[in-house]
């Protein structure tokens, strides 16, 4: 299997390198509105919200900037395939403006936007970050009422456009091999996340401190758990806010196709420096998941009852019927000219699959 990963550094505002109804996933997290680090560039695209802010008008600088959010979802809109789906990190942001602190609801406004669009509203997942500061609270302590509510989740919104559900020819043999195992699906589809940790919006790099600081990347995880859940192999994924390349870097490891869109272009060097190490992490990744999948089968025979199914392509126990075809991919060779990324991709092989299967893969 082939992948291609293309890169454009310009405003996804205007995405007219993608065509119309091309794009199977959309993976992103904005910039986020009314979070202080993001000023600047926002007021650099738009002056009317660098006077908002001088006015210390909170509510216009929050109106003004989600407009300009509104290009990228109404170019987003054009290029999603109808019944694809689309997922948006996104958290609130908590500031205090002419002396009055306040929420300004990031989740709601953008639901609101593609709600009007022509998209469904499906249910969203709550990312909530653990926290260990002891000092976590807000507001004035033990003193009612001016203590305020930690604000320690964010959202992962998911809408589907159009009415329909993606079109898939019947018995397709990518959607069949792109099935999870069945503990993974009840995981991964909770409405709530607490096992992801979240980073650091400034990533540590000595000799790239300032560039890493203009970086909203969010954990390999989120994003390669989306792939998985909403796309099948050879899809296209689409991210408008590229950043340092996490969803691409998802998107190759899941053996899917992508689309980043990214301001800066001096993000490419971190991003090549993570691509270096792709091949291991795919491989990596593969070995844990099918490494946790054998523990829980060796757990679930132990405390409920024998497996019906086996895994067609590896011979490991599996629950489900819908499992059999499960099929991973790892990264064979990697081509780049100008920005475009082209990938190899071989079936994945279990080492020493015989002996494993013999002992029932429990390792």
């Amino acid at each position: 299997m082939k992948t291609i990963h293309r890169i454009f550094f310009k405003n996804s505002s205007d995405m007219s390198e993608v065509e119309s109804e091309s794009v199977d996933l959309l993976i992103t997290s904005p910039p986020y509105p009314m979070i202080e680090m993001w000023d600047s560039m926002f007021s650099s695209i738009n002056e009317d919200i660098k006077n908002a802010f001088q006015d210390q008008d909170g509510k216009l600088a929050f109106s003004l900037i989600h407009k300009e959010l509104d290009k990228v979802w109404k170019e987003s809109t054009r290029v999603i395939k109808t019944g694809g789906i689309a997922c948006i990190n996104i958290g609130d942001a908590t500031r205090t403006i002419n002396k009055n602190f306040q929420l300004f609801t990031n989740h709601v406004r953008i639901s609101d936007f593609f709600q009007q669009n022509g998209f469904i509203v499906l249910p969203c997942i709550l990312w909530r970050k653990p926290t260990n500061s002891p000092n976590k609270f807000m507001g004035s302590g033990m003193l009612p009422p001016n203590a305020y509510v930690t604000l320690e989740h964010e959202y992962i919104l998911i809408f589907r456009k159009g009415e329909e559900k993606k079109k898939i020819p019947p018995k397709s043999e990518n959607r069949y091999n792109s099935a999870y195992f069945w503990e993974e699906r009840n995981k991964w589809f909770s409405d709530v996340w607490a096992d992801i940790k979240g980073i650091s919006q400034s990533l540590n790099n000595n000799n790239n401190n300032k560039l890493r600081e203009r970086s909203a990347a969010f954990p390999s995880d989120l994003p390669y758990r989306l792939v998985n859940m909403f796309s099948n192999y050879g899809d296209t994924i689409l991210d408008p806010f590229w950043g340092t390349g996490t969803t691409t870097l998802a998107s190759m490891v899941c053996a899917r196709n992508s689309i980043g869109y990214e301001l800066n272009a001096e993000f490419m060097e971190i991003f090549k420096k993570n691509v270096k190490d792709i091949k291991k992490v795919s491989n990596s990744i593969n070995e844990e998941r099918i490494k946790n999948h054998l523990g829980f089968i060796k757990k679930y025979t132990t405390e409920v009852s024998e497996t019906k199914y086996t895994a067609i392509n590896y011979g490991f126990p599996i629950i489900t019927q819908q499992e059999k075809n499960i099929l991973f991919y790892s990264i064979n060779n990697i081509r780049e000219v100008d920005n475009i990324f082209e990938l190899e991709h071989d079936i994945f092989k279990i080492e020493q699959k015989s002996k494993l299967v013999q002992s029932r893969l429990i390792l």
